[in-house]
């Protein structure tokens, strides 16, 4: 699969190029060399001939000291060589992985769960590791993995069947595998796990599946449990008193972990964001504030113990939990020289804290919010003083709103916090964000913030969810986007006043990681395949090249034999519209090969403005269609945007319970519409149909 893929690639490019890439693939495999156990210091230092952390260094800046890639000579950057995985391509995988570098050799992860080691120079891979987690785990979530750890000799991951595995960095070979919980009960595993102090940290997702969140520690060598925090707290643990003192409420309540921590070695605390409490969308359930849900945890690094927390969200009803990851840096403010940390979250607000104490830095307002008694609404609700990265009411009503009687108008005019219950509401931000998983970056020498987010509305409608179900989701309702269009956003925020510096709007959704250099810039993905460097002084666009699939990852850059290289997955993804590919990109100052041609609509699946054709030819089958068979590739390829039973899902999708004829669902299904991607590239005209007697199948089940 991976040479019939490079081929393809190559086709394109000239036989003396091709050649020479051939060749390099051919070369005599390089000795890889042998991670230490990084030492604390080592892991702080910002990312220079090495990435060998995450986050660039345990902060999570994704700041690097280097500057050979400058804003003056960044449009003369291109490609040196293109590898492909030959994996992680199948329908509902997304390529999110942050690529690490150790001394020549690269360390990536994608959607299939598969690991690579490849050769910084020439492209080749030197192992490949095949995780083979049951088909099933990790839905509905998303098959995606976002990437490794590394320190000791040992290159760790985190499986979507919820296994945490250490691999020989020098083989591949497996070393230890511990399952950190059953995947049979709701559990998984999408974040790259942290390697620190002889552990490895590993948090948990599944927060829409009805599990008690977690994050863990594990003895790097051995594989043998270190300890465990429930974010979560059990009865007679600090807040429990938030959840229902009767019934098992608590037991339930999710808030997963989304991403990697950050580390204050001095301080001796490690720190993450969670996620929405469960059930996500019907709050009558589960009357209190919910810690520690929505909420920025500090632990003790060596025990697990908890330090502090500071809650964004209140008895969250409106999915808008915590996926960025924390980031911690060291500045003056308001004339005080501070330790701080900064978490954006879905609601577009940053949350500049203490890192020492998690008292806000810069003032956090709790002001009343408007009130929904059958969803035991919280009183108040946390407001940042500052300013929002994305819009946070609708100002322009949109077409199919539920209008106030009498008016043209919606309820609360869209706002943010505005409470649901059965009567379904339009709200901004989303349940995509404000900001999403994609990390921040953050320029120690200007102390400025990049925030990638997205502005689009969002429906919401509460229902009840019954009793929980293992490995069922437990959401409570459902929620979709509105007739209207999305916009992505990329910010420059100062953290020393929680203040924007600069601010734009992209014509597709933001889903891409950031990172930002000392020359000046910023690299960044897009949806639909290019890899950009902005200046991080202004914004302006310096540099795209166009790659084969969607760049819904975060790009990495490191010094190799005195050269500046920067390197990036594009492997697209499922929220994020964005084309999959198993290619991994490497590109330099001499490298040969020129962008793939720039052209057509980002995030609109190939088509111009407006999505697809309103009037679309559908496809020829062969046979009867067979509902069970398209309940497979339902699970398989379209459970995360538009749910379990079809009311929708995490990607925010359309509902399909609307009574949409069989040529609607089946014309839709192969051509794709709006942020719809167009499925007959990936399924046979035979298996599209299936899917639709399958969709039709669950409409008829709404009915009774």
């Amino acid at each position: 699969m991976q040479n019939k893929i490079l081929r393809a690639f190559l086709s394109g490019l000239g036989a003396s190029l091709a050649l020479s890439i051939a060749v390099a693939q051919q070369a005599s495999a390089p000795e890889i060399v042998v991670a230490p156990a990084f030492t604390a210091e080592q892991l702080l230092a910002p990312p220079g001939e090495n990435w060998i952390t995450n986050g660039g260094s345990i902060y999570n800046q994704r700041y690097s000291p280097l500057k050979q890639i400058n804003r003056d000579n960044v449009a003369g950057l291109k490609a040196l060589w293109r590898t492909g995985m030959g994996s992680g391509t199948n329908p509902g995988q997304s390529g999110q992985a942050q690529i690490l570098e150790y001394n020549g050799t690269l360390f990536v992860s994608n959607g299939a769960n598969d690991v690579f080691a490849i050769d910084v120079e020439t492209g080749r891979i030197l192992w490949t590791y095949h995780g083979n987690p049951d088909p099933k785990a990790g839905t509905p979530i998303g098959k995606s993995n976002r990437g490794v750890a590394l320190g000791d000799g040992l290159v760790f991951v985190g499986q979507l069947d919820a296994k945490l595995v250490a691999l020989d960095q020098r083989t591949g070979k497996l070393v230890w595998s511990a399952q950190v919980e059953p995947w049979q009960n709701g559990f998984s595993i999408t974040s790259a796990p942290l390697y620190y102090d002889g552990m490895v940290v590993q948090g948990l997702s599944g927060g829409e599946m009805g599990v008690r969140g977690r994050i863990k520690a594990y003895d790097a060598k051995t594989g043998a449990p270190r300890w465990t925090f429930y974010t979560i707290p059990g009865p007679g643990e600090k807040g429990h008193e938030t959840w229902p003192q009767q019934g098992d409420a608590w037991q339930h309540g999710g808030a997963g972990v989304w991403q990697t921590p950050s580390v204050d070695p001095e301080l001796g605390l490690i720190y993450f964001s969670t996620g929405n409490p469960g059930p996500n969308l019907f709050g009558a359930v589960r009357p209190g504030a919910n810690l520690f849900t929505v909420s920025i945890v500090a632990l003790d690094a060596h025990t697990g113990k908890y330090r502090w927390h500071f809650q964004q969200i209140h008895h969250d009803i409106w999915d808008y939990d915590s996926p960025n990851p924390t980031v911690l840096f060291d500045t003056t403010i308001k004339g005080r020289k501070v330790k701080a940390l900064v978490e954006v979250s879905k609601t577009g607000w940053a949350y500049i804290l203490d890192r020492a104490t998690g008292k806000p830095l810069l003032g956090i307002d709790e002001r009343a919010v408007p009130q929904e008694p059958g969803q035991a609404t919280a009183a108040t609700q946390p407001y940042p003083r500052g300013d929002a990265i994305v819009p946070q009411e609708i100002d322009i009503v949109p077409e199919g709103a539920n209008l106030l009687p009498g008016t043209g108008d919606i309820r609360n005019h869209g706002r943010i916090f505005t409470p649901y219950l059965t009567d379904q509401i339009m709200v901004k931000p989303s349940t995509t964000g404000g900001a999403n998983w994609p990390p921040s970056s953050y320029d120690p020498t200007t102390h400025t913030l990049y925030v990638c987010a997205t502005d689009r509305i969002s429906t919401f409608k509460a229902t009840d969810p019954g009793q929980p179900v293992l490995n069922r989701v437990y959401m409570g309702g459902g929620f979709g986007q509105a007739e209207a269009n999305d916009r992505g956003i990329f910010a420059a925020l100062d953290v020393t006043t929680n203040k924007l510096v600069w601010r734009q709007s992209w014509r597709e959704i933001c889903y891409s990681g950031s990172i930002v250099t000392a020359g000046g810039l910023l690299f960044v993905g897009r949806s639909d395949g290019r890899l950009t460097a902005l200046s991080s002084q202004n914004g302006a666009k310096l540099w795209e090249f166009m790659t084969d699939a969607g760049v819904n990852t975060t790009a990495t850059t490191f010094a190799y034999q005195g050269k500046q290289y920067v390197v990036v997955h594009a492997g697209g993804g499922v929220f994020a519209n964005g084309k999959r590919g198993d290619g991994i990109w490497m590109f330099s100052l001499d490298g040969k090969i020129p962008s793939l041609a720039l052209g057509g609509a980002p995030g609109r699946a190939g088509f111009g403005p407006g999505g697809p054709p309103t009037a679309v030819a559908l496809p020829v089958t062969t046979r009867p269609a067979n509902a069970e068979h398209g309940g497979d590739i339902y699970r398989a390829a379209c459970v995360p945007c538009h749910g379990a039973t079809g009311g929708g899902g995490s990607g925010g999708g359309a509902s399909l319970l609307k009574g949409q004829s069989h040529d609607a669902i089946l014309g839709t299904a192969s051509a794709g519409k709006n942020n719809m991607p167009a499925f007959k590239s990936v399924y046979s005209a035979d298996e599209l149909n299936d899917v639709t007697a399958y969709i039709q199948s669950m409409l008829q089940q709404s009915k009774q």
